[in-house]
């Protein structure tokens, strides 16, 4: 069984936003936040803490005492389900907890018994993680030791507003109306995250989604071009998502067959794990001529992570005419966000494509189930182009399984199954129906149909004593859906009776 993963929190984009603007992710650790959790353990005389900061897709620690409640998946964290109020959140006992009683960490040596967490608020109200205790044995905690916890919780968001702070301080002071401006983007960025999470529950394939997500994000970032990069070994695609009028002539230098991709920074980025930023492309070791001529000035790549042997980046570009001469601290934290959101968007499709392929599978034999073909029938029928469907019975199957055992009968399937798909190869799809029943549905002819099941007989009798394998077809023209199964059973048995009325006259034959 697998643990009860936290929903996600109300204030979900606007809460990932103020998360990315502290730019703590992925950081090193540092002595400040080290401290606080250090301090948490003794106070609350646990022999663990931590700070987790909740992400789109993972819990992330910044700081840690003792093995414990470390980075991980989202849906494994017990801090994901903190962050949704604002008081403390006490467990007695995890293993009593349905939501936690799978929990890698509660299952494991040693084991987390007591936990307690307490949610770090930031000023704009938002819960970005938890300062959190926790504990091998039972420890209840008295409300003077959870008042501890949260004056703790306070300290560490202090410590993130300083190092805010710090950065800030690095950068040019903005003038007032830059606020306002800053402001204004902020909340539109916080529209733009609310758009790519609605993304994730759409049943769109990987590209179409990652092209949505880069027109969503066009206008937000003031982009000139968007555009979708895909690797597959050497070669290299490019989609455009977005694009101003004026970038006209980048285009045509993107898509042009140029020497020059070789040896592009583009083309050194292909395994790239972070976003990365320029703001003078014209000056890096590898800029395209032709981009530069085009007036390419700012560019972003952002990484979206490999599928299906596929490395995908979006391309982000701004002109020299553009009025943003940089790429901020908002543009990067929204980009940052949204990377994360339309991976797990992505990973999530990824996951749902998985089980519905499985959920096709036989499990003895790996060919399609009936399921599958019930679906490929439907879909066969759609697509209004002529097809055959047979079916399939093996001859004297029940007798080996009853002499033989069921173990030698389960190998028979598998060798007899995956030989007649092998056989039939792009002419025929094979699906088990159960037992030894089988199904093909393909563009295939009768007398190719025979020889591949011929060819899969031969090969089961390597395995045990099979008579032979009947056969039903039955065209796309004669019927649909139950109508043409019926047909072809009919069919199958009639074969059948006639293959057992001549086995009996051959054995009252031999009688005299």
């Amino acid at each position: 069984m697998t643990m009860i993963g936290a929903p996600s929190a109300p204030d979900e984009p606007a809460r990932l936003l103020n998360l990315e603007q502290y730019e703590i992710l992925d950081t090193p650790s540092e002595e400040g936040f080290d401290r606080i959790a250090r301090l948490a353990a003794h106070l609350l005389r646990t022999p663990l803490a931590c700070i987790n900061f909740i992400d789109g897709s993972r819990q992330w620690t910044k700081a840690a005492y003792g093995p414990g409640l470390t980075s991980g998946p989202r849906r494994d964290s017990l801090c994901a389900w903190t962050i949704l109020g604002t008081v403390p959140m006490v467990i007695e006992n995890t293993h009593a907890d349905p939501r936690f009683a799978h929990h890698p960490a509660v299952v494991g040596e040693p084991y987390i018994h007591t936990y307690a967490g307490v949610p770090l608020i930031t000023p704009e109200g938002h819960c970005i993680g938890t300062l959190c205790v926790a504990d091998h044995q039972p420890h209840p905690f008295i409300p003077r030791e959870l008042q501890d916890l949260q004056d703790l919780a306070g300290l560490v968001v202090n410590e993130l507003e300083l190092r805010a702070h710090s950065l800030a301080s690095d950068r040019r002071q903005p003038s007032p109306q830059r606020r306002d401006d800053e402001l204004r983007r902020g909340l539109d960025q916080a529209w733009v995250l609310d758009g790519l999470t609605g993304l994730i529950g759409q049943e769109l394939s990987p590209e179409d989604m990652t092209l949505k997500a880069a027109d969503v994000l066009g206008g937000a970032l003031n982009a000139d071009y968007i555009g979708l990069l895909q690797f597959k070994g050497e070669e290299l695609r490019e989609t455009v998502a977005y694009h101003t009028p004026q970038v006209a002539l980048a285009l045509d230098a993107l898509s042009a067959p140029l020497p020059e991709w070789a040896n592009s920074v583009t083309m050194t980025l292909k395994d790239l794990n972070q976003p990365m930023y320029l703001d003078d492309y014209p000056l890096v070791s590898g800029a395209l001529g032709a981009m530069v001529a085009a007036g390419v000035q700012q560019i972003a790549w952002l990484p979206l992570g490999t599928r299906n042997g596929v490395t995908s980046l979006l391309l982000i570009m701004r002109l020299q005419s553009n009025p943003v001469m940089r790429w901020r601290g908002g543009d990067q934290g929204l980009l940052t966000a949204a990377g994360r959101c339309v991976r797990a968007a992505l990973d999530r499709q990824q996951e749902l494509e998985r089980a519905h392929q499985e959920s096709r599978r036989d499990a003895l034999t790996g060919i399609l189930n009936r399921r599958a073909m019930y679906q490929d029938l439907i879909q066969r029928h759609l697509n209004k182009g002529p097809f055959l469907l047979a079916e399939l019975d093996l001859d004297g199957f029940k007798l080996l399984n009853d002499q033989e055992g069921h173990i030698q009968g389960d190998k028979l399937l598998q060798v007899f199954a995956r030989t007649l798909k092998v056989e039939l190869g792009a002419t025929g799809e094979v699906y088990r129906m159960g037992g030894d029943e089988f199904v093909v549905l393909g563009d295939t002819d009768e007398e190719t149909l025979h020889d591949a099941v011929d060819v899969a007989v031969l090969a089961a009798r390597q395995v045990g004593a099979l008579r032979g394998a009947s056969v039903g077809i039955a065209y796309s023209s004669e019927g649909a859906g139950e109508t043409l199964l019926v047909l072809a059973e009919e069919r199958l048995y009639a074969v059948k009776c006639r293959r057992l009325a001549v086995r009996q006259q051959g054995v009252a034959s031999g009688l005299h």
